[in-house]
Parts: structure tokens; C-alpha cells; sequence
């Protein structure tokens, strides 16, 4: 069964950091792509970083470059993204995504994805 646990949510101020992680148990972590989305209430839930089962390849959104990371850790099964100089329109609920299929067409659609975890929570206030 796989699994996906986020955690590392919560709190902070404009132009502070958080920094998420996301365990993958269940499949081979080094065979999969590895995603950040996140969905603001009323919002589509859109991709923001995504990294290849090597990392050779990262994928950026828009609103994550210059800001955010995505790095992965196979010894730990856990990809991790840093987020610096938050914003409140980062707010969202972030979700961590494994995909184990044809990924790397569309690393930042949720429709890529497969499996998903709970999501974390993020707020930031100004």
C-alpha cells in the first residue's frame, strides 16, 4: 500500500520560511517523481515544484521560482520543499504527490500524479 505523509505546516509571517516533508512508503522512492501542489479555498489545486526519481530534473511553477526548492532524500524515502520569503497568497493547503507512470510530460499537473497525501497546512499572514 503506499503511502504519502506530509508534514511541516503551519504558520508564519510575510516573508518567513517553512520548509515541508513528505515520507513515501509503500513503492520504490527512487522510481518515482515526486510533486508539490497546493489548493487555496475556491482555487483548482495547481503544481508547484516537481523533481525526477534522480533528480536530474526539477520543475518549477511560476509562483515557486527564486523562492521555493524541492530537493529528495532516497536514504530517508522523503522529498522535502523549502519555501523562503512567503507570501500570503502562499496560503493553501499543500500536498505532496508520487507519481510512478509516465511523469515527466506534465510533472505539474495533478493528473499525473497517482498517489497523494493528506496535505499540510500553510498560512501566512501579513
Amino acid at each position: 500500500q503506499v503511502q504519502l505523509v506530509e508534514s511541516g505546516g503551519g504558520s508564519v509571517q510575510t516573508g518567513g520560511s517553512l520548509r515541508l516533508s513528505c515520507v513515501l512508503s509503500g513503492y520504490t522512492f527512487t522510481s518515482a517523481t515526486m510533486g508539490w501542489f497546493r489548493q487555496a479555498p475556491g482555487k483548482e489545486r495547481e503544481g508547484v515544484l516537481a523533481i525526477s526519481p534522480q533528480s536530474i530534473h526539477t520543475f518549477y511553477s511560476d509562483s515557486a521560482k527564486d523562492r521555493f526548492t524541492i530537493s529528495r532524500d532516497s536514504a530517508k524515502n522523503t522529498v522535502y520543499l523549502q519555501m523562503n520569503s512567503l507570501k500570503p497568497r502562499d496560503t493553501a493547503m499543500y500536498y505532496c504527490a508520487a507519481c510512478t507512470g509516465d511523469c515527466l510530460r506534465e510533472p505539474l499537473t495533478p493528473g499525473t500524479y497517482n498517489y497523494w497525501g493528506q496535505g499540510t497546512q500553510v498560512t501566512v499572514s501579513s
